[in-house]
């Protein structure tokens, strides 16, 4: 099979497209031919050589990549023939590999496809739906509220917009350039700001004629994050799932800051799913039921496998919309 191998770790010129030995499937596992495999922010910090978390070093070489989607073309031992053939999705978990036309995966950790439901559609939902569903589940927005999301062009801001604009809230779409603001107006944000730009959070509370935000929703850090939560209102609700370097790095929260406006703050991804057996596999389900009936639609750039180099690039340069995928 060819496959995106990485031999040193460093920048993104070092992951190479090559050939590698075909993955047979173990006993319990389905073998999966791969349509699509899903680029995440994780993947650029480990391929530079930066581990943190629960990402352990891996052996080198390596293949990137733990989400993919595609068609059962061999079985484990113990599996039923009837999944060969089937259309899936999986997340591959700790395991990398996804970035290549071939991986292997525990047949309980597989989904079937939804009628409808592409292949790249599929492999953002995976991964960055889950992640979704979770922050819907602590944020309960509703009619009331207006909701601040930032980064709103990203794989999770284009669902945040469109979930908020589902449930009735005021949403207010932040992101960086012109053609990203133009796409979160697309998406149905009432309000749509370039943070890039000095004095955007005098725009928004314009365009709110006063209106304070009720809760904020901040993947990216630094001082948009911050001036996110400083839009907040008395009794608002902050929640952070993630954060970018570039940006500078994850939002700095203070007691003072919850205590001197009644402000509550999460993080809806933390041990609180990760300890609830079966958490994440109904996560992962309630997000493929969501993109298979239209209930959101994820915003997909794809690019070609070979060019998994071009797409990290272009992910840490921030210069992408919405869920990265390779096909190939």
């Amino acid at each position: 099979m060819r496959a995106i191998l990485l031999h040193a770790f460093g920048p993104p010129e070092n992951l190479r497209y090559e050939e590698a030995p075909d993955p047979e499937p173990g006993p319990g596992q389905v073998r999966i031919a791969v349509r699509a495999a899903g680029v995440h922010l994780v993947d650029t910090t480990i391929r530079a050589g930066q581990f943190g978390g629960p990402f352990a070093e891996p052996e080198l070489p390596t293949i990137p990549g733990r989400e993919v989607a595609g068609v059962v073309d061999a079985l484990g031992e113990g599996v039923p023939d009837s999944w060969l053939g089937r259309r899936v999705v999986a997340h591959l978990g700790m395991v990398p590999g996804g970035y290549a036309e071939l991986a292997v995966r525990d047949v309980a950790a597989v989904h079937e496809l939804p009628d409808g439901l592409g292949f790249d559609a599929a492999v953002a939902m995976i991964g960055t739906g889950r992640t979704t569903m979770a922050i819907l589940e602590d944020a309960r927005l509703g009619a009331g509220d207006v909701a601040v999301v930032t980064a709103a062009a990203g794989g999770i801001g284009a669902l945040l917009v469109q979930a908020g604009r589902r449930a009735g809230a005021t949403v207010v779409g932040l992101a960086g350039g012109p053609a990203k603001v133009a796409r979160v107006r697309d998406l149905g944000a009432d309000v749509a700001v370039d943070y890039t730009v000095p004095g955007w959070p005098d725009e928004v509370r314009r365009a709110l004629d006063g209106r304070p935000a009720t809760v904020a929703l901040d993947g990216v850090g630094g001082q948009a994050g911050q001036a996110a939560m400083d839009l907040l209102g008395p009794g608002g609700r902050l929640l952070l799932f993630g954060w970018s370097d570039a940006a500078g790095g994850p939002l700095q929260i203070t007691t003072a800051d919850l205590y001197s406006r009644g402000l509550t703050a999460g993080v809806p991804i933390g041990p609180r799913f990760l300890g609830r057996p079966g958490a994440i596999r109904e996560l992962e389900e309630r997000a493929m039921a969501a993109a298979a009936t239209g209930e959101l639609t994820p915003l997909v750039q794809p690019f070609a496998l070979k060019d998994a180099a071009e797409a990290h690039a272009a992910l840490e340069g921030r210069a992408t919309m919405g869920k990265v995928v390779l096909v190939p």
